[in-house]
Protein backbone atom coordinates (compact mmCIF):
# COMPACT_ATOMS: atom_id res chain seq x y z
CA UNK A 1 0.00 0.00 0.00
CA UNK A 2 1.51 3.35 -1.19
CA UNK A 3 1.35 5.77 2.10
CA UNK A 4 -0.30 9.33 2.04
CA UNK A 5 2.39 10.96 2.03
CA UNK A 6 3.78 8.90 -1.21
CA UNK A 7 0.28 9.56 -2.86
CA UNK A 8 0.87 13.14 -2.51
CA UNK A 9 4.40 13.34 -3.71
CA UNK A 10 3.34 11.03 -7.12
CA UNK A 11 0.12 13.44 -7.80
CA UNK A 12 2.80 16.29 -7.41
CA UNK A 13 5.07 14.84 -9.66
CA UNK A 14 2.28 13.99 -12.40
CA UNK A 15 1.96 15.84 -15.29
CA UNK A 16 -0.74 18.18 -15.22
CA UNK A 17 -4.15 17.77 -17.37
CA UNK A 18 -5.70 19.59 -19.46
CA UNK A 19 -8.60 19.37 -21.74
CA UNK A 20 -8.84 21.53 -24.72
CA UNK A 21 -11.28 22.47 -27.46
CA UNK A 22 -11.04 23.02 -30.91
CA UNK A 23 -7.93 21.21 -30.49
CA UNK A 24 -6.93 20.58 -33.73
CA UNK A 25 -6.67 24.02 -35.68
CA UNK A 26 -5.80 27.18 -34.77
CA UNK A 27 -5.34 29.00 -31.48
CA UNK A 28 -6.74 25.44 -30.07
CA UNK A 29 -4.05 23.42 -31.53
CA UNK A 30 -1.37 26.20 -30.46
CA UNK A 31 -2.30 25.98 -27.30
CA UNK A 32 -1.97 22.31 -27.14
CA UNK A 33 1.83 22.48 -28.71
CA UNK A 34 2.52 25.12 -26.01
CA UNK A 35 1.09 22.89 -22.97
CA UNK A 36 2.86 20.01 -24.17
CA UNK A 37 6.23 21.84 -24.48
CA UNK A 38 5.53 22.84 -20.90
CA UNK A 39 5.41 19.32 -19.65
CA UNK A 40 1.74 18.93 -19.34
CA UNK A 41 -0.58 15.87 -20.74
CA UNK A 42 -3.06 17.86 -23.21
CA UNK A 43 -6.96 16.24 -24.09
CA UNK A 44 -7.45 17.34 -27.38
CA UNK A 45 -10.74 17.22 -28.36
CA UNK A 46 -12.39 18.47 -31.65
CA UNK A 47 -15.41 17.45 -33.70
CA UNK A 48 -13.80 16.16 -36.82
CA UNK A 49 -12.10 13.33 -36.15
CA UNK A 50 -9.85 13.54 -39.62
CA UNK A 51 -8.12 16.88 -38.24
CA UNK A 52 -7.44 15.11 -34.74
CA UNK A 53 -5.63 12.58 -36.53
CA UNK A 54 -3.29 15.76 -38.50
CA UNK A 55 -2.96 17.01 -34.56
CA UNK A 56 -1.67 13.81 -33.49
CA UNK A 57 0.76 13.87 -36.36
CA UNK A 58 2.08 17.20 -35.47
CA UNK A 59 2.02 17.09 -31.84
CA UNK A 60 2.54 13.81 -30.50
CA UNK A 61 6.03 13.09 -29.26
CA UNK A 62 5.14 9.01 -28.23
CA UNK A 63 5.41 9.72 -24.48
CA UNK A 64 1.49 9.14 -23.67
CA UNK A 65 0.91 13.09 -23.05
CA UNK A 66 -1.68 13.37 -25.89
CA UNK A 67 -5.21 12.11 -26.00
CA UNK A 68 -7.46 13.08 -28.64
CA UNK A 69 -11.23 12.94 -27.98
CA UNK A 70 -13.36 13.12 -31.12
CA UNK A 71 -16.49 15.29 -29.79
CA UNK A 72 -19.27 17.30 -31.09
CA UNK A 73 -19.85 20.12 -27.98
CA UNK A 74 -23.03 21.03 -29.57
CA UNK A 75 -24.07 17.92 -27.83
CA UNK A 76 -24.89 18.33 -24.26
CA UNK A 77 -24.01 14.41 -23.70
CA UNK A 78 -20.75 14.57 -25.75
CA UNK A 79 -19.40 17.16 -23.46
CA UNK A 80 -20.21 14.81 -20.77
CA UNK A 81 -18.19 12.39 -22.22
CA UNK A 82 -15.23 14.25 -23.54
CA UNK A 83 -15.09 15.89 -19.48
CA UNK A 84 -15.30 12.11 -18.19
CA UNK A 85 -12.82 10.58 -21.05
CA UNK A 86 -9.80 13.09 -20.23
CA UNK A 87 -9.87 13.48 -16.00
CA UNK A 88 -10.31 9.54 -16.06
CA UNK A 89 -7.76 9.03 -18.47
CA UNK A 90 -4.68 10.21 -15.69
CA UNK A 91 -7.53 10.69 -12.73
CA UNK A 92 -6.98 14.39 -12.93
CA UNK A 93 -8.21 17.75 -14.68
CA UNK A 94 -5.84 21.15 -14.00
CA UNK A 95 -7.20 23.01 -16.86
CA UNK A 96 -9.92 23.80 -19.50
CA UNK A 97 -9.50 25.72 -22.47
CA UNK A 98 -12.46 26.17 -24.46
CA UNK A 99 -11.23 26.97 -28.05
CA UNK A 100 -13.94 25.99 -30.16
CA UNK A 101 -15.91 28.36 -32.15
CA UNK A 102 -17.58 29.35 -35.60
CA UNK A 103 -18.03 32.38 -37.45
CA UNK A 104 -20.81 33.89 -39.03
CA UNK A 105 -21.68 37.52 -40.47
CA UNK A 106 -24.15 39.34 -42.74
CA UNK A 107 -27.61 41.64 -42.27
CA UNK A 108 -29.47 40.56 -38.90
CA UNK A 109 -32.54 40.33 -41.16
CA UNK A 110 -31.49 37.79 -43.05
CA UNK A 111 -30.17 35.10 -40.16
CA UNK A 112 -32.35 31.73 -40.02
CA UNK A 113 -33.08 29.72 -37.20
CA UNK A 114 -30.07 27.33 -38.21
CA UNK A 115 -27.26 29.78 -38.15
CA UNK A 116 -28.11 30.71 -34.73
CA UNK A 117 -28.29 28.04 -33.40
CA UNK A 118 -25.14 26.35 -35.29
CA UNK A 119 -22.97 29.27 -33.92
CA UNK A 120 -24.68 29.51 -29.99
CA UNK A 121 -24.86 26.05 -29.83
CA UNK A 122 -20.70 26.27 -30.75
CA UNK A 123 -19.73 29.24 -28.76
CA UNK A 124 -22.03 29.42 -26.15
CA UNK A 125 -24.09 26.12 -25.30
CA UNK A 126 -20.49 24.11 -25.93
CA UNK A 127 -18.49 26.20 -23.58
CA UNK A 128 -20.93 26.27 -20.64
CA UNK A 129 -21.68 22.85 -20.70
CA UNK A 130 -17.76 21.28 -20.59
CA UNK A 131 -17.50 23.87 -18.32
CA UNK A 132 -20.15 22.48 -16.18
CA UNK A 133 -18.87 18.72 -16.09
CA UNK A 134 -15.35 20.11 -15.56
CA UNK A 135 -16.55 21.87 -12.34
CA UNK A 136 -16.16 19.15 -10.37
CA UNK A 137 -12.55 17.29 -11.33
CA UNK A 138 -11.29 21.11 -11.49
CA UNK A 139 -12.38 21.53 -8.40
CA UNK A 140 -10.62 18.64 -6.87
CA UNK A 141 -7.12 19.93 -8.25
CA UNK A 142 -7.35 23.84 -7.67
CA UNK A 143 -7.79 23.82 -11.33
CA UNK A 144 -8.54 26.43 -13.66
CA UNK A 145 -11.40 28.08 -16.43
CA UNK A 146 -9.66 29.58 -19.78
CA UNK A 147 -12.56 30.96 -21.89
CA UNK A 148 -11.93 32.11 -25.39
CA UNK A 149 -13.96 35.20 -26.28
CA UNK A 150 -13.70 37.56 -28.50
CA UNK A 151 -13.62 41.84 -29.29
CA UNK A 152 -16.80 41.35 -30.43
CA UNK A 153 -17.95 39.83 -26.79
CA UNK A 154 -16.55 43.61 -25.40
CA UNK A 155 -18.42 45.68 -28.24
CA UNK A 156 -20.70 45.88 -31.48
CA UNK A 157 -19.30 44.36 -34.43
CA UNK A 158 -21.07 45.60 -37.86
CA UNK A 159 -23.00 42.44 -39.48
CA UNK A 160 -22.07 40.06 -36.77
CA UNK A 161 -25.09 39.88 -34.24
CA UNK A 162 -25.49 36.06 -34.03
CA UNK A 163 -21.69 35.86 -33.32
CA UNK A 164 -21.31 38.88 -30.79
CA UNK A 165 -24.22 37.53 -28.69
CA UNK A 166 -22.24 33.79 -28.53
CA UNK A 167 -18.64 36.07 -27.48
CA UNK A 168 -20.48 38.02 -25.05
CA UNK A 169 -22.23 35.28 -23.74
CA UNK A 170 -19.21 33.19 -23.18
CA UNK A 171 -17.35 36.47 -21.69
CA UNK A 172 -20.58 37.73 -18.93
CA UNK A 173 -20.39 33.38 -18.48
CA UNK A 174 -17.24 33.40 -17.40
CA UNK A 175 -17.45 36.36 -15.15
CA UNK A 176 -20.77 34.78 -13.16
CA UNK A 177 -19.01 31.30 -13.12
CA UNK A 178 -15.99 33.02 -11.41
CA UNK A 179 -17.93 34.92 -8.98
CA UNK A 180 -19.64 30.99 -8.38
CA UNK A 181 -16.39 29.17 -8.05
CA UNK A 182 -14.51 31.06 -6.27
CA UNK A 183 -14.83 29.73 -3.10
CA UNK A 184 -14.71 26.48 -4.32
CA UNK A 185 -11.16 27.08 -5.75
CA UNK A 186 -11.36 27.48 -9.37
CA UNK A 187 -10.47 30.22 -10.94
CA UNK A 188 -12.39 31.42 -14.28
CA UNK A 189 -11.07 33.97 -17.27
CA UNK A 190 -11.59 35.14 -20.48
CA UNK A 191 -9.37 36.00 -23.41
CA UNK A 192 -10.87 38.67 -25.71
CA UNK A 193 -8.86 38.69 -29.28
CA UNK A 194 -8.81 40.67 -32.03
CA UNK A 195 -8.08 39.25 -35.68
CA UNK A 196 -6.26 36.29 -35.44
CA UNK A 197 -4.22 34.10 -37.97
CA UNK A 198 -6.12 30.91 -38.16
CA UNK A 199 -8.38 28.82 -40.76
CA UNK A 200 -11.70 30.61 -39.11
CA UNK A 201 -10.41 33.91 -40.48
CA UNK A 202 -9.09 32.64 -43.70
CA UNK A 203 -12.80 30.85 -44.29
CA UNK A 204 -14.49 34.15 -42.97
CA UNK A 205 -12.95 36.15 -46.12
CA UNK A 206 -13.38 33.35 -48.41
CA UNK A 207 -16.93 32.88 -47.86
CA UNK A 208 -17.86 36.63 -47.02
CA UNK A 209 -15.34 37.80 -48.65
CA UNK A 210 -17.84 38.72 -52.06
CA UNK A 211 -14.76 37.21 -54.23
CA UNK A 212 -12.32 39.38 -52.57
CA UNK A 213 -10.56 37.80 -50.03
CA UNK A 214 -7.60 39.54 -49.87
CA UNK A 215 -9.31 42.58 -49.87
CA UNK A 216 -11.79 41.34 -47.03
CA UNK A 217 -8.86 40.98 -44.53
CA UNK A 218 -7.17 44.15 -45.31
CA UNK A 219 -10.84 45.75 -44.24
CA UNK A 220 -10.35 43.93 -40.89
CA UNK A 221 -6.79 45.58 -40.84
CA UNK A 222 -7.60 48.54 -41.51
CA UNK A 223 -10.13 49.59 -38.19
CA UNK A 224 -6.70 48.55 -36.20
CA UNK A 225 -5.14 51.87 -34.60
CA UNK A 226 -1.61 50.76 -35.81
CA UNK A 227 -2.21 51.76 -39.41
CA UNK A 228 0.19 50.74 -42.06
CA UNK A 229 2.03 48.63 -39.31
CA UNK A 230 -1.35 46.47 -38.65
CA UNK A 231 -0.89 42.46 -38.00
CA UNK A 232 -2.90 39.65 -37.14
CA UNK A 233 -2.69 38.21 -34.04
CA UNK A 234 -0.61 34.68 -34.03
CA UNK A 235 -1.74 32.01 -32.52
CA UNK A 236 0.96 31.12 -30.58
CA UNK A 237 0.70 34.42 -28.84
CA UNK A 238 -2.95 33.59 -27.52
CA UNK A 239 -1.60 30.36 -26.45
CA UNK A 240 1.47 32.29 -24.27
CA UNK A 241 -1.32 33.78 -22.60
CA UNK A 242 -3.31 30.80 -21.78
CA UNK A 243 -0.27 29.02 -20.67
CA UNK A 244 0.36 32.01 -18.12
CA UNK A 245 -3.33 32.18 -17.11
CA UNK A 246 -2.91 28.67 -16.47
CA UNK A 247 0.01 28.68 -14.06
CA UNK A 248 0.54 29.31 -10.50
CA UNK A 249 1.35 33.09 -11.21
CA UNK A 250 -1.73 33.85 -12.48
CA UNK A 251 -2.99 32.60 -9.35
CA UNK A 252 -5.05 36.11 -8.48
CA UNK A 253 -6.03 36.56 -11.58
CA UNK A 254 -10.24 35.34 -12.09
CA UNK A 255 -13.27 37.01 -13.71
CA UNK A 256 -10.79 38.92 -16.10
CA UNK A 257 -11.84 39.45 -19.51
CA UNK A 258 -8.36 40.33 -20.93
CA UNK A 259 -8.51 42.17 -24.09
CA UNK A 260 -5.44 40.90 -26.95
CA UNK A 261 -6.63 43.41 -29.71
CA UNK A 262 -3.81 45.55 -30.99
CA UNK A 263 -6.13 48.49 -28.90
CA UNK A 264 -8.69 47.41 -31.08
CA UNK A 265 -11.26 48.25 -28.60
CA UNK A 266 -9.65 50.80 -26.31
CA UNK A 267 -11.34 53.49 -28.25
CA UNK A 268 -10.65 55.93 -31.43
Amino acid sequence: MMDADAQIDEQAAAPRVALITGGAGGVGLATAARFLRDGWAVGLCDVSARKLDEARERLDSGDGRLLPVAADIRVVAECERAVRVVSEWRGRLDCVVNAAGVWTEGPSDAVTEEEWDHVLDVNLKGTFFICRYAIPALERTGGCIINISSDAGLWGNKGAAVYCASKGGVALVTRALAVEMAERGVRVNAICPGDIDTPMIHYQAQTFGKGDPDGYLRDLLSHYPQGKQARFIRPDEVAALIAYLASAEAAPITGACLSMDFGLTAGY
